[in-house]
């Protein structure tokens, strides 16, 4: 386990995790955390899902306490996870400014272009030196499942939070009904959305417990399932 190569080249001191509603944004944002931690940077995860937030990082705030990971949540992130409340933290300004190589944040962003709108307010903060933001695509995600769709959705992130997409990561997934037809149909539908944005496919994320052939070695990532719905 752990982050792919491809992935791991691909990462600054700031990363943006943003995608359409329930492509996966929070799970993949999770997973990036743990690993990052795991190998002994200083992470800190900043929880921007502002908007709709049915899942979000917050809901993890004992294990990342645990792995020894600063949370920068909304004030009322706790109180409940679907309440709609824009309230930003001004903490979240100087974590930006203070990330480095060996304490990154990572940032789990709302989804589409709405929820990457309070983004955007942060822009000035940070330089496209110091940041990547990660495309999330789900080929299994209605409204997007036309990589035509999934690419004006990229864009309209992109406007909203005025910061351009750097790269692209696959995460098709069925939940526990995902298999390896279902990663390769992501796989070949994200390859599709890279070449129509002229943004590189860094990582095919692939459940932990499944095995895949027929994907570069270098670009599948193993990840655990961290965000669960209550009946799970």
């Amino acid at each position: 386990m752990g982050i792919p190569p491809v992935l791991a080249k691909a990462l600054k001191p700031v990363v943006l995790v943003c995608g359409h509603y329930g492509v996966g944004k929070t799970n993949l944002s999770m997973n990036l955390i743990m690993d990052l931690a795991s190998t002994g940077h200083q992470v800190t995860a900043i929880d921007l899902d502002i908007v709709n937030p049915y899942f979000r990082t917050t809901e993890q705030r004992a294990l990342l306490e645990a792995a020894g990971v600063r949370l920068v949540a909304p004030q009322y992130a706790d109180a409940g996870t679907s309440l709609d409340i824009p309230s930003l933290p001004g903490s979240i300004g100087p974590a930006l400014e203070a990330a480095t190589s060996e304490a990154p944040v990572v940032v789990d962003v709302g989804g589409d272009d709405v929820g990457a709108t309070a983004l955007g307010r942060y822009a000035s903060e940070t330089s496209e030196a110091s940041l990547c933001s990660i495309g999330v695509l789900n080929r299994f995600r209605n409204l997007v499942q036309d990589p035509r769709d999934a690419l004006q959705n990229l864009r309209e992130i992109e406007a909203a939070s005025r910061l351009r997409i750097s790269s692209l990561v696959s995460n098709a997934h069925l939940k526990q009904a995902t298999d390896e037809r279902a990663v390769l149909e992501g796989y070949e539908y994200a390859r599709e959305v890279a070449d129509l944005a002229g943004l590189p496919l860094v990582a095919v994320a692939v459940p932990e417990w499944l095995k895949v052939s027929g994907i570069p070695a270098e670009l599948l990532y193993p990840v655990r399932q961290y965000v669960k719905t209550p009946w799970e």
